[in-house]
């Protein structure tokens, strides 16, 4: 892991560039630096799980034993495993072989294996055969450029939902068109693009929050390289540092300011259309 995490390949094929994330991260400490920022050091990424972790938490604390689970993008199974510990059955899904082989064997170590399946799936094409209470996206869909996958794989969960289930997606959606982080593997596409993309695939927005309004980092982010690399470092600390208590006190709340934010979806009664 570098203080400036991995660079973005040139040419972008999911397939493989998530199987090498996954080969030379997913097995180190938490796996986070395959999940989270790519390489990056293990602080960096511990406070990004804890944001997204605090971000959350009021949509999947009510979570109970038996609620049908699908955790698509589900890397080495880190919400997946914190659902099963809580009783949910959990069905999760990662394009790379690695993720998901890592996710088992953590699942087994922490004792909720039996309530765990991973599955290798391309989300575009996504079938699993059975229909869930929930469907949960952490940081997936910021990583599918085409536009025509993303409508199929948002259309593809969409048909995995049951009645009355609802879909909570955690994305990097800025209220305004911001550029500057992105790369031929990521998108910080406008909240506006992802409202209208669930409206076209039949889903109702139920609520909106906030992840991480503070500035601070992802202002530091795409200067990091350019930088000498102790105070890139020293750099990075601060404005960590700085990012966790704003974050923690008002991500949710600061909803227009926040970088990320949590979508909370449903159905739309009376509407039907399974993607095929």
């Amino acid at each position: 892991m570098t203080v400036r995490g991995v660079p973005a390949p040139e040419l972008y094929q999911p397939s493989t560039y998530w199987e090498d994330r996954a080969r030379r991260f997913a097995g180190e400490g938490a796996g986070l630096a395959a999940v989270c920022a790519y390489g990056m050091p293990e602080f960096y990424n511990q406070a990004i799980q804890l944001e997204q972790r605090l971000a959350l938490r009021p949509w999947i604390k009510d979570i109970a034993a038996g609620t049908r689970v699908l955790d698509v993008g589900c890397g080495v199974g880190r919400w997946s495993r914190l659902l099963a510990a809580r009783g949910a059955r959990v069905t999760g899904v990662d394009l790379s072989p690695t993720m998901v082989a890592q996710a088992q064997r953590r699942a087994v170590a922490e004792g909720v294996a039996d309530r765990c399946n991973f599955r290798v799936q391309d989300l575009a094409s996504l079938d699993v055969g059975a229909q869930f209470d929930v469907v949960l996206g952490v940081t997936v869909l910021q990583h599918i450029l085409d536009p025509q996958l993303l409508h199929a794989a948002v259309r593809r969960m969409t048909a995995h939902l049951a009645p009355g289930g609802r879909m909570i997606l955690l994305e990097a959606a800025p209220t305004a068109a911001v550029n500057r982080c992105d790369s031929t593997v990521f998108r910080a596409r406008q909240r506006d693009v992802y409202l209208q993309l669930f409206a076209d695939c039949n889903l109702e927005l139920r609520g909106l929050t906030g992840v991480d309004p503070a500035p601070f980092r992802m202002r530091l982010l795409p200067h990091l390289r350019r930088l000498p690399r102790r105070i890139s470092m020293s750099l990075l600390i601060l404005t960590t540092a700085l990012s966790l208590p704003v974050d923690a006190l008002w991500g949710r709340r600061a909803i227009n300011q926040s970088w990320h934010a949590v979508f909370v979806l449903e159905q739309k009664i009376g509407g039907v259309d399974h993607g095929r």
